[in-house]
């Protein structure tokens, strides 16, 4: 299973690219990883949110292909915990699903034809946060599910 981290916006800033190639590197360890940056639509700055949202949408749907189990993280989506994530990717694992991508929306969140392309939809909090600061904190928590799959010692219970 490779894992894909997908993200709509620009390129990882400077104050947090080193901790998400810090943790995408340890996830490596397990599963192929990588990063895919999806850009914001030229004329974002014309756009309404709706319309925004919907563009980003398209190209979402364009670049996922059929076989993809895509976990969109949203505020509405479902809480859980480091270990249930742990299980739900060994879960996919055992499925045999071929790439697992974990979506960050825009900056208006995620075109509902894309939440109902969903396989999953997971909440991180109920705060809300920088979109750079998501990136760390979700390459961080799937590399701490790792750890908990392998009951390495990075974790503690």
């Amino acid at each position: 299973m490779k894992i894909h981290f997908w993200s709509v916006g620009k390129k990882h800033e400077s104050y947090v690219n080193a901790g998400i190639e810090d943790f995408t590197g340890r996830i490596t360890k397990y599963f192929p990883v990588q990063w895919t940056i999806i850009p914001v639509p030229k004329n974002a700055g014309m756009l309404s949110e709706m319309d925004l949202k919907k563009k980003e949408g398209e190209t979402i749907l364009e670049w996922l292909d059929s076989g993809d189990y895509l976990v969109a993280l949203d505020e509405r989506g479902k809480s859980i915990s480091s270990e249930g994530l742990a299980k739900f990717i060994q879960a996919r694992a055992n499925e045999s699903v071929k790439k697992l991508v974990f979506l960050i929306g825009g900056a208006y969140g995620i075109d509902e034809a894309v939440l109902k392309r969903a396989n999953y939809t997971w909440s991180l909090s109920a705060l809300t946060f920088p979109h750079q600061l998501v990136r760390l904190i979700l390459a961080e928590q799937v590399y701490r599910a790792c750890s908990i799959i392998r009951n390495e010692k990075y974790h503690h219970s």
